[in-house]
């Protein structure tokens, strides 16, 4: 190999490689409320959330919403201040303990109580909160959310909330904190008379008020995230089947406008094959108690817990799009089965903080594939996944800043489902690597979890020791370059543009036969018989591949 050439080359890497790290570790500037928002402050630290009943009355007219939050918490600490959040320009108007009002003041989002009341440990306490106001609208729901007031095209309200990220206080009052799921809530939502709400878990009872409204009664008996509770309100129509699945039957409802019945009925159809793929894959649905739910929504779509809400407009692909560019992605209804796929990766597993996000996205990404595989075949779901590569942008790492809700990159989603492929493929064993899927879904079951407790089960349940991997593709941005040349029947390869402990095995056809290697930042040869090889990576190793050979 000219030396000249290659000295260039590796000049040309260092420069890519001190540009990245230049790049991709710019700092965010934090507030204090970004704090008061995501770190476990010791006005939350001190108890136990067990139970909420959310009483909410929601006026179209005026695009408000009233009502009164009941919190049920056991205490683990002897202490006096509660924190409660809720956005402005939502007010508190009280709070209620044992029958007395309580005192409270505000900083921002956040509400800070003084109970009057002696706080024993293992006790079980109940404040109520009431409260109102006009709640943030959505902008671009479910992205940047709030709640959205629209109508369908014939004139009804259809309404909704959105708020991943943004927070379940931006139009409830709670403790607004993913470590800390309640474990069961009833959730009371008052409408106008000729509408119909649905939320999460079962319908317990619809009443009738004297002022000609309704109020809709849904009960959740299993542990729920705050972003995953959920209002939907509109002149909706029902449907119903029942999944015979790995628990029994699961009750599966659909909820569509009235005037898109019929076009459901055929659509949604892919929602008991995405049940059949998911729980071969991932183990039982993970809420048979409260039932699988569809629900028609003004905006895209979101994962609420046994609600999970759907506008891709009747149509496979992503809006009519294949985003992987491969044809495949046009075999099914994005939204029903990525939205689906996150009751086991957000719902059923759920990061305790914000900047582990790519625990419900990747994983859920990666889902789509598994879908494809499991009735299209293996060959089609690698071609898939692969065809997801050209959305992705490396800007930064995939995981965020901790303590201050902050999520990481976007690349989650696309290069997270790329970095779960790659790593099967370390695994080399796909009996296995479905066990670690299973098994991630019964070990966690209705869990909150870290990004360690997940690194850990799937190195221990792999064998294969993957902290080098894993801090590779979820703590830097930069993708691994496979750098190989020839030279007198030789071939000398490493790894680049990595950190320096990164020693990931990697499947090649050498010569046209499968061959694993197992670079590192040095050189190695192997002797290759012949001044004609050749090399091909193989395609499910999300690297760089390049030959300086010449």
């Amino acid at each position: 190999m000219n030396k000249l050439f290659f000295g260039v080359f590796i000049a040309f890497l260092s420069g890519f490689s001190a540009h990245s790290q230049g790049l991709f570790n710019k700092t965010d500037t934090f507030t204090h409320q970004d704090s008061l928002r995501g770190i476990i402050t010791k006005e939350r630290a001190w108890w136990d959330l067990k139970y909420y009943h959310l009483n909410v009355k929601v006026n179209p007219a005026e695009k408000s919403i009233t009502g009164s939050n009941t919190v049920r918490y056991t205490v683990l600490k002897e202490y006096n201040k509660m924190q409660i959040d809720l956005q402005e320009p939502l007010q508190i108007y009280k709070v209620i303990q044992d029958g007395k009002e309580q005192q409270f003041t505000r900083n921002g989002n956040a509400f800070f109580i003084t109970l009057t009341a002696s706080q024993k440990v293992g006790e079980t306490k109940e404040i109520v909160i009431s409260y109102g106001g006009k709640p943030k609208e959505a902008i671009n729901p479910p992205w940047d959310g709030g709640i959205t007031w629209s109508k369908d095209k014939n004139g009804k309200d259809f309404i909704a909330s959105t708020c991943q990220g943004l927070g379940a206080s931006v139009w409830w009052p709670c403790k607004d904190h993913m470590y800390d799921e309640v474990e069961n809530m009833l959730i009371s939502v008052n409408v106008p008379g000729d509408l119909t709400d649905v939320s999460n878990g079962r319908l317990q009872s619809v009443k009738k008020e004297k002022d000609g409204t309704k109020t809709f009664n849904w009960y959740v008996s299993n542990p729920i995230n705050n972003y995953g509770v959920n209002i939907n309100i509109g002149d909706y129509v029902n449907f119903s089947e029942k999944f015979k699945g790995e628990k029994g039957d699961l009750d599966c409802n659909y909820y569509v406008l009235r005037d898109n019945l019929a076009i459901a009925k055929e659509q949604f159809k892919d929602a008991p094959r995405m049940l059949k793929a998911f729980e071969n894959w991932f183990g039982p649905y993970p809420f048979y108690e409260d039932s699988y739910k569809l629900v028609e929504a003004p905006y895209l779509g979101m994962e609420h817990q046994s609600s999970v809400t759907y506008g891709n407009g009747f149509e496979n692909g992503y809006r009519g799009n294949d985003i992987s560019g491969t044809g495949w992605g046009l075999k099914f209804d994005y939204i029903i089965i990525h939205e689906s796929g996150h009751e086991w990766f957000a719902n059923n597993i759920t990061y305790k903080d914000i900047a582990d996000m790519w625990i419900h996205e990747s994983f859920t990404c990666y889902s789509e594939s598994l879908f494809v595989e499991y009735y299209y075949g293996k060959e089609a779901a690698e071609t898939y996944i692969s065809g997801l590569r050209k959305m992705i942008v490396n800007d930064k790492p995939i995981i965020g800043s901790y303590d201050v809700n902050k999520e990481g990159s976007g690349d989650m989603y696309f290069k997270g489902a790329n970095i779960l492929n790659t790593i099967r493929q370390l695994v080399n064993d796909d009996a296995k690597w479905k066990s670690i899927l299973r098994g991630l879904n019964s070990t966690f079951y209705h869990q909150t979890v870290t990004t360690k407790q997940i690194e850990d089960y799937v190195s221990m349940q792999s064998g294969i020791n993957l902290s080098n991997v894993f801090d590779q593709y979820l703590r830097t941005a930069q993708v691994p370059i496979f750098e190989y040349f020839f030279r007198n029947q030789k071939m000398a390869y490493r790894w680049t543009n990595c950190l320096e402990k990164f020693d990931m095995p990697i499947k090649v056809k050498l010569n046209g036969v499968d061959t694993w290697l197992k670079p590192s930042n040095e050189y190695q040869e192997l002797e290759t018989k012949t001044d004609k090889a050749t090399l091909v990576v193989n395609k499910n190793f999300y690297v760089i591949d390049y030959n300086v050979t010449n």
